[in-house]
């Protein structure tokens, strides 16, 4: 079968590519090749792609903004579905639906035009409705578990469900949606009227606190760790003395310890043990085992070993 080909037919409106370099759409600046690339313009072609994975077998992994994300320097088998072109945004009253593939930070600045709060502490995050819906993104004392009210999804079957923000089980950087691999194709939110000057003079100021404290001139994969229960990621890596530990081209950022930047060309591979060897040094030094709250994903690249 040439899957190529008969992708081109079941599909209306779509981009496909072979053998696409993933390092093209992180944030990382990191992956190999993904064998298909496909990146949808509307909902029937992402259910279309989904069926016709599993009507074939084809391992199928969803990507949205890649933000906060590495991809393995061997690259991802099969097929790679990207939501970006999924974006657009759109008001009923007090609400507020998106596609998946807007930004969030672009959704919050939309909220802020039409004079509607409970976006604000969104204004700084990269990225997309997808993604923040799949990692219950959150920043500055606010989650989106406190304004959204429903998302669509697609299930493996390639069914499209509705489900309520109850439905969704929202917690600290996880949602059904990763249990069960849901892939996020729209989102509701509830906001309130507000005062578009004090919305935007809020998203000024949470702007600031992060452009001031993070190192956004440089390739990252965003916020590296989970917050530990009673304490700070970045306090411990940064009281571990990391801040500035080098592996290959990524090192611990030495603005804020709980981002690690590509400044050399580093690799998936770079990353990985760069995160394994943070993890082990906070370990040792304060019993605290550091979980991840970035995305690893793909394969390891095959070495070929010398005589």
């Amino acid at each position: 079968m040439n899957i190529e080909k008969s992708l081109r037919e079941r599909l209306t409106n779509s981009v496909i590519k072979t053998d696409e370099p993933l390092q093209r759409y992180t944030y990382s600046h990191t992956g190999g090749n993904a064998d298909y690339y496909i990146s949808v313009y509307n909902i029937h072609d992402a259910m279309e792609t989904i069926r016709f994975a599993k009507e074939y077998s084809i391992p199928i992994t969803y990507l949205g903004n890649g933000s906060n994300l590495i991809i393995r320097d061997g690259g991802i088998r099969g097929i790679v579905l990207n939501t970006l072109e999924l974006k657009e945004i759109k008001r009923d009253g007090d609400y507020i639906t998106s596609g998946s593939g807007s930004r969030i930070i672009d959704v919050s600045r939309f909220a802020r035009d039409h004079s509607l709060t409970g976006l604000e502490f969104a204004c700084g995050i990269p990225g997309s409705v997808g993604g923040a819906v799949y990692m219950n993104a959150g920043a500055y004392g606010g989650e989106l578990k406190d304004c959204l009210v429903e998302a669509s999804v697609i299930t493996p079957d390639g069914e499209l469900l509705t489900l309520t923000n109850e439905e969704l089980h929202l917690g600290y950087r996880q949602s059904i949606v990763q249990e069960n691999g849901y892939l996020v194709v729209e989102a509701t939110f509830k906001l309130e009227e507000g005062s578009s000057s004090e919305i935007n003079a809020k998203m000024d100021e949470l702007t600031f606190l992060r452009e001031s404290k993070q190192p956004l001139d440089l390739p990252s994969c965003g916020s590296v760790f989970q917050r530990p229960p009673g304490h700070f990621a970045g306090k411990l890596i940064q009281d571990s003395g990391l801040q500035g530990h080098r592996v290959g081209g990524v090192e611990v950022s030495k603005k804020h310890a709980g981002f690690m930047v590509n400044i050399d060309n580093g690799t998936g591979s770079d990353y990985e043990e760069l995160i394994h060897h943070v993890q082990q040094v906070v370990k040792e030094k304060y019993d605290v085992l550091l979980q991840r709250e970035v995305r690893i994903i793909g394969e390891h690249i095959e070495k070929t070993i010398q005589d």
